[in-house]
């Protein structure tokens, strides 16, 4: 016998919360890249494992949240704590290569396909692994062209966030790349969500190991909400990231016009080694 499934048991609660925590992680992971595109060395480094670890902690956060309103009316629901946990660090883990990868070689068509179809790849084992933790009365089945669909979603979603990092400049292009990466990435679960059916067992047992979603909820949330509180914190009080490359420029031309009625104009700064030799007080070429 199927089971009865309801994938929205809090109404839009769910949904709207795991859209929110998707587009944050991923305006926090997309600046984070976008700062390493014209970063001196030593600093590309931690920008971009500040960027992967953003980027797949609101992808996690995303999911569970999600999951929370997913029920089976005929059977509870627990999860196995330590392949939920295993869930986070694949993606932390995976995203993160893809995202070393555009970030240390720019978005050429090579590393773009190489990334994006990693990064592609470390949402969609997530987002199984997690429902793989799921424990229940019954076995999940799955529709094997809706799950197609969801990685399909999953590696479009990845390659365009990848190429919108390193390709749109100014904060608020930015920021309209990331609320289209967090619905590309909620559809993406949710399309995955619409591939499951429950088998049930035929008995009355319950299942009784594990954690329920609600009671597993807090705890396991507290860790990556609180990074990335941390992440945004360091994102904005770094005024290159806020300002965009464009916004920056925009305010050097400003400044460097000419001086007098008949005094000649200044250059206005255009090349990313003169933005941020700026930016660091050396002024162009002091190095």
């Amino acid at each position: 016998m199927n089971g009865t499934i309801d994938g929205f048991s809090y109404g839009l609660v769910t949904p709207v919360a795991a859209f929110v925590m998707a587009c944050v992680g991923s305006a926090l992971g997309l600046r984070c890249v976008v700062r390493t595109i014209h970063h001196e060395p030593g600093w590309r480094t931690g920008w971009l494992a500040l960027g992967a670890a953003s980027l797949g902690c609101g992808i996690w956060t995303m999911h569970f949240i999600a999951m929370t309103g997913f029920s089976v009316q005929q059977t509870s629901i627990t999860y196995d704590i330590p392949l939920t946990v295993l869930s986070l660090v694949v993606a932390i883990v995976v995203v993160s290569a893809g995202v070393f990868i555009v970030g240390s070689r720019g978005a050429t068509r090579a590393s773009l396909a190489v990334g994006g179809s990693i990064t592609g790849i470390g949402v969609a084992t997530m987002h199984y692994l997690g429902m793989f933790a799921m424990q229940l009365n019954g076995d999940l089945r799955y529709d094997t062209v809706t799950v197609a669909l969801s990685l399909v979603v999953a590696l479009v979603a990845a390659t365009a966030a990848l190429w919108a990092a390193v390709s749109v400049q100014g904060f608020l292009r930015s920021l309209g790349a990331s609320l289209v990466m967090g619905l590309a990435v909620t559809g993406m679960h949710y399309t995955g969500m619409a591939a499951v059916s429950v088998h049930l067992h035929n008995t009355s047992s319950q299942v009784a190991n594990g954690q329920s979603g609600a009671s597993l909820l807090l705890p396991m949330l507290i860790g990556p909400v609180i990074f990335l509180i941390l992440a945004g914190a360091i994102v904005m009080f770094d005024p290159v990231l806020i300002l965009g490359q464009g916004e920056w420029n925009k305010s050097a031309r400003g400044r460097s016009g000419p001086t007098g009625g008949n005094g000649p104009a200044s250059p206005a700064v255009t090349e990313p080694e003169d933005l941020f030799a700026s930016y660091d007080g050396r002024g162009p070429g002091g190095r």
